[in-house]
């Protein structure tokens, strides 16, 4: 989000020089920054003890591809909370254990995605009506299932990785 008022008081923003950073959005009337800001989400590699991963078919996102679970951070909640959430309200798994891999700048999207490896154990899924459908594959031909080069894709590739330089 790039401001152009002031949010808090509805000013006409300026230019102001922030130390290092440069010019930024500056409300005279507040005497406060606007820097721009991006909604940070998560997006999880959920695998099972078999070494299969839960992938999504959620028609609003690809009609063609599968995806990760992802979802937005809620206010005062963190982003392993917020993985256990999402996984627990899109696919109806509890997490065992939550390992953060690294960050992933979205920028068409003006987004930060979160990513996780999370381990679960093999249930019947629950989805929420976000999901059309749901399913496990093996991890080896899992990223055949997503959009090659997007963030799920690098997710995938280094859970994938991790797992066999373990074995």
């Amino acid at each position: 989000m790039r401001f152009t008022y002031c949010p808090h008081c509805g000013s006409l923003l300026t230019k102001k020089e922030i130390g290092d950073e440069g010019l930024i959005p500056y409300c005279e009337s507040c005497k406060v920054p606007l820097w721009n800001m991006f909604t940070t989400c998560i997006i999880c590699a959920v695998v099972n003890e078999y070494g299969e991963i839960a992938l999504l078919r959620q028609n609003y996102v690809s009609t063609t591809n599968y995806v990760c679970v992802a979802g937005v951070m809620k206010l005062g909640e963190s982003a392993e909370e917020t993985a256990r959430r999402e996984i627990a309200e899109e696919i109806g798994l509890e997490v065992n254990e939550l390992q953060f891999i690294r960050s992933y700048p979205y920028e068409k999207k003006e987004m930060l995605m979160l990513g996780f490896h999370a381990s679960v154990k093999k249930a019947d899924f629950r989805i929420s009506r976000e999901v059309d459908a749901v399913e496990w594959f093996p991890l080896s031909t899992a990223m055949d299932r997503l959009r090659p080069g997007s963030i799920a894709w690098e997710l995938v590739k280094t859970v994938k990785e991790n797992l066999c330089s373990a074995l």
